[in-house]
């Protein structure tokens, strides 16, 4: 559940820092004073919202900040956290959106993390549906999501299962429109392409680094005189039998180990320079075997320029680098290998991909006996809550049909309804008015509840449309729903506010500037919230009935 909120420098808002509770958290105010920003916030901090960013910005800031404390008490996220390097501080997580002018960063528990992930943690603790939302219930794509979310906990593995088949089946597919692509290539094409393999592979590239090698063994064998002759009388200067350097510092290892028998400050030097001595005996004799081995090679001096030249040509034709030059061979030989067994390749993929389709359209029809099953049940128990919900004539059932094989089956699925008696069973977006579509997402939502690992619902003004019995309805079913989630919900409903666990308040104020503030009612200033939804106006009557719906006599 959301615990707390801390908005800073956000629209309207300066800064507010608002607790919320378990249970309904109901949100009042008057019309226009912002009781949406406080949603879109939270939107915004789970990746939703549209908008610039300058436009969230409150005008005179240089950035705005969104800061949700969460309460998990029902997701294991040790896993996700772990993949995408979250740290993971048990219960409470952080998450956090800061806003500038040019961009938008979101943070989890202190870690940058991008839209993937935010919208996998999304679905993992918030569902908001707001007026707009709800009118997405009407369009018949979403009606098999929502039928497969209520069977997820029997038949679940089952969809999994398809689903993991189908994407075989599609790769399958792709493969073998390729095959049959490379399948379609001319003689000439092929011909070319089998020149360019042989070209390639002939050249027996093995070493991204050859070329540059060989250039180094080729300057060596151009310089062999100039290189003899440098190392050579190198060589001498340091080991020569008269006046060389190793003579020298010979006589001053003598002279330094009796002055360092005088005094034994100078052991030190000695030994350093016994240390220098035997590296420069080795760099002599280095040098010595080196001007030895160096000899004039023509043959290999041609040789290594035949070389080059050849991989100077290949790098030419196949991308620059001798790295290039070895990929594009691997894909040429991946490509001619393709066509000269396209044929036989061909008819063992169709007769793979026909398998395929075989188990999944037996995998399909599980999946639709199940729906159908399920569907029955759902449809029952949407009637069931729908009659409480004031509409006491109303069919509802879940129409699934026959359709050519996809994602998700071989089901097209819809949502059906009739609220009066006279009227046969019709599409919901043709027959439902906004309060109804409300009433039957909201009833959904309820059945869903028990089993649904959600723990914050969002509901914007779902409420609309709705008066006098239903609004009792519509207040007695979300209250019902809180006991399995925390609920925050905006309402214009006395009779809704009144069930509230927490009742939020949000007013706009303009001075000079243009604030909306938010706090938290009890008490008496509860009762005058409710009234004032109730009456319009405070007064004793619109108290007194406050008094009865907070006591539950209405």
């Amino acid at each position: 559940m959301l615990s707390k909120i801390f908005i800073k420098n956000y629209i309207l808002i300066d800064e507010l820092e608002l607790d919320l509770s378990e249970g309904l958290n109901i949100i009042t105010g008057e019309t226009g004073a912002g009781k949406s920003i406080l949603i879109n916030a939270i939107d915004i901090a789970f990746g939703g919202g549209k908008g610039g960013n300058r436009e969230i910005i409150k005008s005179g800031a240089e950035k705005a900040l969104i800061e949700i404390t969460i309460l998990n008490k029902k997701q294991d996220v040790s896993a996700f956290f772990e993949e995408y390097g979250i740290e993971n501080y048990g219960e409470e997580i952080i998450l956090s959106r800061e806003i500038t002018p040019t961009s938008s960063r979101a943070r989890v528990n202190g870690s940058l993390v991008n839209q993937e992930f935010l919208k996998i943690f999304r679905e993992m603790f918030l569902d908001i549906h707001s007026q707009h939302q709800t009118y997405s219930f009407l369009q018949p794509k979403y009606h098999i999501a929502l039928l497969d979310a209520y069977t997820k906990n029997t038949c679940g593995n089952l969809l999994e299962e398809y689903h993991s088949e189908y994407e075989k089946y599609k790769k399958m597919l792709s493969e073998l429109e390729e095959l049959k692509n490379s399948a379609n290539k001319t003689e000439d094409q092929i011909e070319f392409l089998r020149f360019q393999t042989e070209e390639i592979e002939g050249a027996e590239v093995n070493d991204i680094n050859e070329d540059e090698k060989l250039n180094n063994e080729l300057a060596v064998l151009e310089n062999v005189e100039k290189l003899k002759e440098l190392t050579g009388s190198s060589y001498w200067s340091i080991s020569g039998d008269d006046g060389s350097i190793l003579e020298g510092l010979l006589q001053i290892k003598q002279n330094l180990s009796k002055a360092s028998g005088m005094d034994s400050s100078l052991e030190q030097t000695e030994s350093d320079l016994i240390g220098a001595i035997d590296s420069l005996k080795g760099i002599s004799s280095y040098l010595r075997d080196y001007s030895s081995l160096l000899e004039n090679d023509e043959e290999r001096m041609n040789t290594i320029q035949e070389r080059l030249f050849l991989l100077d040509k290949l790098k030419r034709k196949y991308g620059g680098t001798l790295e290039n030059v070895i990929k594009e061979g691997e894909k040429l030989r991946k490509e001619l290998d393709g066509i000269e067994f396209s044929t036989q390749n061909i008819e063992d993929l169709e007769l793979q991909t026909e398998k395929q389709h075989s188990l999944l359209k037996v995998l399909a029809e599980k999946l639709s006996e199940e729906r159908k099953k399920y569907g029955e049940v759902l449809s029952s128990l949407i009637v069931e809550k729908l009659e409480k919900l004031e509409l006491p004539k109303v069919k509802f059932t879940i129409d699934i049909q026959p359709c050519e094989l996809n994602q998700n089956g071989c089901d097209k699925v819809e949502f059906l309804i009739s609220t009066n008696i006279s009227e046969g069973l019709k599409p919901l977006a043709k027959v439902a008015s906004g309060g109804e579509i409300s009433r039957v997402m909201l009833a959904i939502k309820t059945i869903f509840a028990e089993s649904d690992n959600i723990d914050t619902v969002i509901f914007d003004e779902i409420d609309t449309g709705i008066s006098g019995k239903t609004s009792q309805s519509v207040a007695d079913e979300v209250k019902e729903l809180s006991k399995y989630m925390q609920i925050i919900m905006i309402t214009h409903q006395a009779i809704i506010a009144s069930k509230s666990d927490r009742h939020i308040y949000v007013s706009k104020t303009q001075d000079n500037t243009t604030n909306v503030t938010i706090s938290v009612l009890e008490g008496e200033t509860k009762l005058k919230a409710i009234a004032e939804l109730a009456g319009g106006d405070v007064n004793e009557e619109s108290l007194k009935f406050a008094e009865m719906l907070v006591g539950g006599q209405v």
